[in-house]
């Protein structure tokens, strides 16, 4: 992944709980984890934005492409953060940026950056991305 996520501001985190089942035998969170850790910071920043719980067998995003950078391993007594942003939409689908941090230090330890569609959760067909989703993630993220 080649994108600069040191000039980019993020104005969405949430803190992460590591727990023992998340780290191998070298005292590092397992990689797959730190996915895990991304959808909490999705997932939170959509109840954020939409000042709203999000009823997940209704939530009618669905991830369809993810990038992952592991730059620094995340061990058992760090204290981290997601940070989460909305970089730009299409017709049908949200892109963003997200990335691990220290809490104390801010050293990145991954970045991800994924595209999310839009799909009816009936007809299992993408559609359109639905403007109150726009208008709540511009107002978090300044997009226009």
């Amino acid at each position: 992944m080649n994108y600069d996520f040191d000039t980019i501001t993020f104005n969405h985190s949430i803190e992460i709980q590591i727990r023992f089942a998340d780290l191998d035998a070298l005292n590092h969170v397992n990689n797959g984890f730190q996915c895990h850790y991304f959808d909490v910071g999705r997932v939170n920043y959509f109840q954020d934005a939409l000042k709203r719980n999000i009823n997940l067998a209704e939530i009618d995003l669905v991830l369809v492409h993810t990038e992952f950078d592991f730059l620094a391993p995340i061990e058992g007594n760090d204290e981290i953060l997601v940070q989460s942003k909305t970089i730009s939409f299409g017709k049908k689908s949200v892109k963003m940026f997200q990335r691990i941090i220290d809490k104390h230090s801010g050293k990145v330890k991954t970045t991800c950056y994924s595209v999310l569609s839009a799909m009816d959760t009936n007809t299992k067909q993408s559609k359109v991305v639905p403007l109150e989703y726009r208008q709540a993630f511009s107002k978090i993220d300044d997009i226009e």
